[in-house]
């Protein structure tokens, strides 16, 4: 209600969505109106098949705007979604599937991204043969491809033709559960985290307006999907409770070429782009004349989401997409906070922005960091592990199932706080920077160090646009740092580079920082939200790849074999 039908009364031609799908130049605009119209007879459907309040119902779609009308369908009478990312395997998809006892799964015959189809259905048929659960596949066509079809699958078009287009919403309590979403912990197996109806959606509301000064008449634009916590926040709720205008981006960032982004930023007239360090990392390679091509003076507010954003890749977000005019906000969440936590904006007009730091704490937030001991640290210039003191609005509830899981990963490591798993740094002036997941911290004799910190040194070089670091037990040390790096070239001069990088994580660091080992592989292991999987690049080279756990969020799962070939490699060299 408060995302459609609030603004369907005021404004009912207003677009709601813009669908940027795969094939370039083929954007389809939505209005509140249709939105609605599609939601309800979705609902309906749902309804008719027996899905009920306090069911489950797996989405397993792209981004488009049914994927986005099944969420606000299973939203309006009270069914929970929860979204599984449309790149996950049968058996990633199976499992979240039991985790959560979905009734139901909503799908498309095949997917579309960079200009490649994947079998979705095929993939879900797989999936739900372990699934005792799952009443119905409702199947609907993204291509014109036919799919085997059996007794359990729907065809979705067909059904939502029929179905009527008024569907009265279901009451719901402030504490009922909107929707589940699954994350990596850090022991491997994925946690179903829980969101709540009233909470959630203010927060997440109330961050899209003041991070990114969302103006009524403004073109959103986050090339999130719906399958991570960004897409649900700032792609769905968070735009269409304030009744804006949101971009849903179904291609690549180098699809048809590394300029769709830009291309589409003209195109679409986008006012606020918000994307991953990742892309824009893998963007900086082709240069700048993809970049220079497009009208990017639409552009007001740039953001960064995911990960801790570098300052080579923030120096070229800000001055070569945003021409040094738009507010750069790198924003710091998780998929537990519901919305974003510390990030530059909101703050006085025109105050600094300091280069790849979140920066400020949003309304009622209250960041501390503690010692080793449990105590907090006062004063600024002080580094530690990143808490929140009081609850907001948008935080987790619980795990699905596992409330014991919940206490134990959030609230155990400092009683009375919520415990994030970073840890940050207060500078001088009192503002916040993320310096990355504590246990991707390593002590080399005696000295903390985050391996971001090494990563970012070495990502100043021109020719290493990405690199990795990780601690490995060392006999006089305690711990080294071991470094994965890729080129922009595949240069032969690969051993001058190593010892470049030697230098320089020595000048910006120190010397103890400087990683013992360098690799040059051809890609790093990455899952399909961009985060660098280093808990793999761990067990390569301490020697347990026979025990790589679950490697089934990788974007491509065939880059462990590639690394473990690299690093054989490697280490025979290093022996003779």
């Amino acid at each position: 209600v408060n995302c459609l039908d609030q603004h369907v009364e005021k404004s009912p031609n207003r677009v709601a969505l813009i669908w940027e799908r795969d094939e370039p130049g083929t954007a389809v605009h939505v209005t509140y109106r249709e939105l609605l119209d599609l939601t309800c007879r979705l609902a309906n459907t749902l309804k008719k098949y027996g899905i009920q309040k306090g069911d489950r119902v797996a989405i397993y779609m792209s981004v488009s705007p049914l994927s986005v009308a099944a969420m606000l369908a299973c939203a309006r009478i009270g069914a929970v979604h929860t979204v599984i990312f449309a790149g996950f395997s049968a058996e990633s998809l199976a499992g979240r599937i039991m985790d959560s006892g979905c009734k139901a799964v909503i799908t498309y015959n095949q997917g579309v991204r960079g200009g490649r189809t994947t079998e979705l259905k095929a993939t879900v048929d797989e999936a739900v043969k372990n699934c005792p659960s799952i009443k119905h596949v409702f199947v609907a066509q993204r291509t014109d491809k036919k799919v085997q079809m059996g007794d359990r699958d729907i065809p979705l078009e067909e059904e939502i033709t029929k179905a009527d287009s008024v569907c009265t919403p279901e009451s719901m309590d402030s504490e009922d559960m909107l929707f589940m979403l699954y994350t990596s912990g850090s022991t491997g197996k994925p946690k179903g985290i829980v969101h709540t109806q009233a909470g959630y959606l203010l927060y997440a509301a109330l961050t899209h307006k003041y991070v990114f000064d969302y103006q009524q008449g403004d073109v959103f634009g986050c090339v999130a999907d719906i399958g991570w916590i960004t897409g649900h926040s700032y792609v769905v709720y968070g735009p269409l409770c304030n009744g804006a205008t949101s971009v849903l981006f179904e291609s690549t960032p180098v699809y048809p070429d590394p300029g769709r982004y830009w291309e589409m930023v003209q195109r679409l007239k986008i006012n606020q782009f918000y994307g991953a360090p990742t892309a824009i990392r893998l963007l900086l390679n082709y240069g700048e004349e993809w970049v220079k091509k497009y009208d990017r003076s639409s552009l007001k507010v740039l953001g960064s989401v995911g990960e801790p954003i570098n300052k080579e890749a923030w120096q070229w977000f800000y001055q070569v997409v945003g021409e040094g005019r738009c507010a750069l906000v790198d924003t710091w969440w998780q998929t537990e906070t519901g919305g974003i936590c510390i990030a530059p904006r909101p703050s006085e007009e025109k105050a600094e922005i300091v280069p790849a730091m979140a920066m400020r704490p949003f309304f009622g937030i209250v960041p501390v960091l503690m010692d080793e001991n449990g105590e907090v640290i006062e004063g600024n210039d002080v580094s530690g592990a990143l808490c929140i003191a009081q609850p907001w609005p948008g935080m987790a509830r619980t795990i699905h199932g596992d409330h014991q899981r919940f206490i134990d990963s959030y609230f155990k490591a400092y009683p009375g706080y919520y415990f994030t798993g970073d840890g940050a740094y207060r500078s001088q002036k009192g503002y916040y920077q993320i310096t990355g997941r504590m246990d991707d911290i390593i002590n080399i004799s005696g000295h903390r160090l985050g391996t971001a910190e090494i990563e970012d040194a070495m990502a100043d070089h021109p020719e290493v646009p990405e690199t990795a670091v990780v601690g490995y037990p060392h006999k006089i040390k305690g711990e080294g740092a071991f470094a994965f790096i890729v080129l922009k070239e595949q240069t032969a001069h690969a051993d001058h580079i190593k010892e470049e990088l030697k230098t320089l994580v020595a000048s910006k660091i120190a010397k103890y920082a400087v990683p013992d080992h360098i690799l040059v592989v051809k890609r790093l292991p990455k899952t399909r939200s961009g985060k660098i999987m280093r808990r793999l690049l761990r067990k390569v080279i301490t020697e347990q790849s026979g025990n790589m756990g679950d490697v089934t969020t990788l974007d491509d799962p065939s880059v462990v074999k590639e690394i473990l070939d690299a690093y054989q490699k490697y280490k025979e060299k290093s022996s003779s």
